[in-house]
């Protein structure tokens, strides 16, 4: 009997990117990864991308889900909607991904056969790892303001994540089930850093592929200054607001996966 593939379900998360989700649909769809699944959660987007995804669905029932929420209250959120959904249906791994274009989708078979190979519970696609990067179109203010902030939660919170704030991912089922993801409080971009120290505090082992990080494809970035104010406090709330204690090193590899596991 031949086996079955794991059931893969990207979550794309969704706010006016009408014009960006079709394109990542189709390299998703061309990508040679077998019981590949995309979930978009869109957050009533007054442009018209809740519908774009109702026609996505149309065209591949079988493989795109979409699922409409009617409060915009955080990525976070829209996150955790989209996982909560992909694992009640039955997914072995959850992907997080977002919408613009700036996470190359041809990593995710690279990130899924280390995931899948590797004794890891999460894979992250990382723009500071050797042989990552970051798009040529940033200016320095923003280059720099990147590398503080992996600074920062690093030196608050000793996650020895060579990119902390990263965005793109690929969870087993079972670690996010053991993630207690019903209390995540975060609702921002800071997101990314709880369910980090989520993992690491509680002795699971991260692993760090290199990608190329790309400006977003069109429309505008949804970083705004309450989002960036909790992303600034989230690390100390983390720090000092209790749960499993632990602390985590990197060894570093020359253009492969950087682990992550707990002294």
């Amino acid at each position: 009997m031949t086996a079955v593939p794991p059931k893969t379900v990207v979550v794309v998360p969704t706010y006016n990117e009408r014009d960006n989700l079709p394109v990542l649909a189709g390299l998703l769809a061309d990508l040679p990864v077998p019981n590949l699944h995309l979930l978009v959660v869109d957050d009533d987007s007054p442009d018209g991308t809740g519908e774009v995804a109702d026609k996505l669905v149309a065209g591949a029932p079988d493989t795109i889900g979409v699922l409409h929420r009617r409060t915009k209250d955080g990525l976070g959120r829209a996150y955790l909607a989209g996982m909560a959904r992909a694992l009640d249906e039955g997914a072995d791994v959850v992907v997080q991904m977002d919408a613009d274009l700036s996470h190359p989708a041809s990593a995710v078979p690279v990130m899924l056969d280390v995931l899948l190979t590797e004794n890891a519970a999460a894979v992250i696609g990382s723009r500071y790892v050797a042989g990552g990067s970051t798009a040529s179109e940033w200016p320095r203010s923003r280059r720099a303001l990147s590398a503080w902030a992996n600074a920062y939660v690093n030196a608050i919170l000793r996650l020895g994540l060579k990119d902390a704030t990263a965005g793109f991912k690929a969870w087993r089922a079972e670690t996010l089930r053991a993630l207690d993801l019903d209390s995540v409080r975060s609702n921002g971009y800071s997101f990314q850093v709880e369910m980090n120290h989520r993992a690491v505090t509680r002795g699971f082992a991260l692993l760090e592929v290199p990608i190329h990080f790309e400006e977003r494809g069109r429309g505008t970035s949804k970083m705004d200054l309450r989002v960036q104010l909790e992303s600034a406090l989230t690390p100390w709330r983390l720090r000092f607001g209790g749960g499993p204690a632990g602390r985590s090193g990197a060894d570093g590899g020359s253009g492969g996966a950087a682990r992550v596991s707990p002294r």
